[in-house]
């Protein structure tokens, strides 16, 4: 007996009779689309909650007046810490919670169930096998950013290229499909279940590949369309890669463009929205000249076809690392006195923008880092950084450029941003955007690689990018109607995690292992603990035979030491951590 099956049939007992199981925890697009009603709102069906990615639940059980009284109630210890290429993979999945189960993934991509509805112990249904190949010689930077549940399925994205499906009750595979095909193709983002499509994003931008974004058919895996974040030659937006000035005509053959985190969906227009991530190689634009479009970008797509609706690009030849693959909050607001559809970004720049959803046109912006040097601003007409010049091939930023002669720079925000994959937040309620990130700079440099040395599937980086002194971290709040901070809350470390907004809470968590809760408009702290595992994923909240849980996965240090040597000095340990009222 396999011990997958051997953990199901232990939890027989627990789950036999109950009507949590089978066709009961079927997860339909009617279930989704409520997420956030009564109905469903003790559950955690997606990776950002909700379709918008607003990451708000409702539940208040928990709140300001009690939050002091929560302690550990719930603990269960994760696999997955076989080393990968860069070391210890990253603990960055956010949990999903469906009538009492929770559901969460290691570094590899492994889906685990648990049964945490007795509130006391988080008891193991089982772990589905997929079959990956741990192979550190890979060098793939190892994380998993979570899984999504389709139907009576739970479906995960592996490094590996593929995606799985296993089955909700036994944890049997059900399918198992090579969606990415090419050399150096993989994911590490969570998928995102749109009815009866899988949207997924091809991860591995910096390893010398093209970035694309694709539907799988939720029934088999089949894939029903891609649009790739790179237009070839001749396709729209081919014309600001000027790979022939270069003397390298396939440029955009390796151009990056990521997408790495999963998007958002507009049900009223059938519309994702993804960002998409840097150029490649992202200190060497010499390589690539140009715009370099879909990079550095919000990309609209048709849910059904996959046709571009529009674009916003953030940093034009971006040659600082600026990917903005982070989350697309949407939401219906009021801005300047009037009632508009916006879509709101925290920029990995440090800079907050909020655009019309409906066109992608700039309404307003507001720079939330302490220090940004790389810009004087942006055009309020156009949301572009003030310094672009359309009619240059390669830009100069307010930094200067970094070159192939020698010339460097130092850029603030850090290369990893004011905040990066770390999930923000929005709290439609008091009308606040959340995000928790990186106070620093970096100093960047160029490292010329010849065309002939390029290796598809190797990480093409063409220089580098060191911190530049100390790096620090804050919460950030930002008002959405009038796109000004709203408060900020300077943290001792960086911060890696994300957001969780409650009705008067914000929840985050912290490398050094604290899990706290703050103050929803002043960030004051109300509540922490420090557990010992760092924390690289977004805590979420649920519930559970009717009582209110907030639940983190931690573990793993990654390339987020940030050069702190207790940091370093934290073993991996990979965990589920839920924290209740007693």
């Amino acid at each position: 007996m396999s011990m997958k099956h051997w953990i199901a049939g232990l939890s027989a007992a627990t789950v036999l009779g109950s009507t949590s199981v089978g066709f009961a925890n079927e997860v339909t697009l009617e279930r989704l689309l409520a997420s956030e009603t009564e109905a469903e709102a003790g559950n955690w069906l997606m990776v950002h909650k909700n379709f918008n990615s607003n990451r708000y639940s409702t539940l208040n059980e928990i709140n300001g007046d009690n939050v002091a009284d929560l302690r550990l109630v719930m603990a269960a210890t994760i696999g997955g810490t076989e080393p990968a290429g860069f070391g210890v993979g990253s603990m960055e999945a956010t949990p999903l919670a469906n009538n009492g189960f929770l559901y969460v993934s290691d570094p590899w991509g492994t889906p685990y169930k648990f049964d945490v509805s007795s509130g006391t112990s988080a008891r193991p249904v089982w772990i589905c096998d997929i079959g990956m190949d741990k192979d550190p010689s890979r060098g793939v930077l190892l994380a998993n950013r979570g899984l999504a549940l389709s139907g009576t399925n739970v479906i995960t994205v592996l490094n590996d290229g593929r995606v799985v499906a296993c089955d909700d009750e036994t944890g049997d595979v059900v399918w198992d499909v090579q969606a990415a095909t090419d050399v150096g193709e993989g994911f590490t983002n969570s998928p995102q279940v749109i009815g009866d499509k899988i949207i997924i994003g091809q991860s591995y931008g910096d390893w010398a590949t093209r970035g694309w974004i694709a539907a799988l058919d939720a029934a088999n895996g089949e894939e029903l369309w891609r649009f790739y974040t790179v237009p070839e030659p001749g396709q729209p937006g081919s014309e600001t890669w000027l790979c022939d000035e270069a003397g390298n005509p396939d440029c955009w053959k390796t151009g990056g463009g990521a997408a790495w985190v999963a998007g958002s969906f507009d049900p009223e227009t059938n519309t994702l929205y993804w960002g998409t991530g840097n150029p490649v190689p992202m200190y060497d634009p010499e390589y690539r000249p140009g715009d370099n479009l879909y990079t550095n970008s919000t990309v609209a797509l048709d849910a059904d076809t996959g046709e571009l609706k529009w674009h916003f690009q953030y940093t034009p030849g971006d040659y600082m690392d600026y990917d903005e693959v982070g989350i697309q909050l949407l939401m219906d607001t009021e801005i300047n006195g009037e009632d508009r559809k916006v879509l709101a970004h925290f920029g990995r720049n440090g800079i907050f923008y909020t655009l019309d959803r409906a066109s992608g046109a700039y309404i307003n912006s507001t720079t939330y880092v302490s220090n940004l040097n790389w810009t004087e601003g942006i055009d309020p007409k156009t949301g572009l950084p003030l310094e672009y010049d359309p009619e240059a091939s390669l830009q100069t930023y307010a930094i200067g450029a970094i070159d192939r002669a020698g010339a460097t720079a130092t850029t603030c925000p850090n290369i990893q941003g004011g905040t990066n994959f770390f999930p923000t937040a929005y709290n439609p309620e008091l009308g606040i955007a959340y995000a928790v990130g990186i106070e620093g700079c970096s100093d960047l440099s160029v490292r010329e690689v010849d065309v002939a040395d390029v290796r598809v599937g190797e990480i093409f980086i063409g220089g580098a990018g060191v911190h530049s002194g100390p790096m620090t971290g804050a919460i950030n709040a930002v008002d959405l109607a009038t796109s000004e901070i709203a408060a900020t809350r300077a943290t001792t470390y960086p911060l890696y995690s994300g957001v969780l907004a409650t009705p008067d809470l914000i929840w985050t968590t912290h490398l050094d292992g604290t899990v706290g809760a703050y103050d929803a408009v002043t960030l004051e702290e109300k509540w922490s603990m420090n557990v010992g595992t760092a924390f690289q994923a977004p805590p979420i909240t649920f519930t559970a035979s009717g009582k209110q849980y907030v639940a983190v996965l931690g573990g793993g240090i990654g390339i987020a030491g940030f050069g702190y040597e207790e940091l370093q000095n934290i073993q991996p340990a990979n965990m589920l951590w839920v924290f209740g009222l007693d």
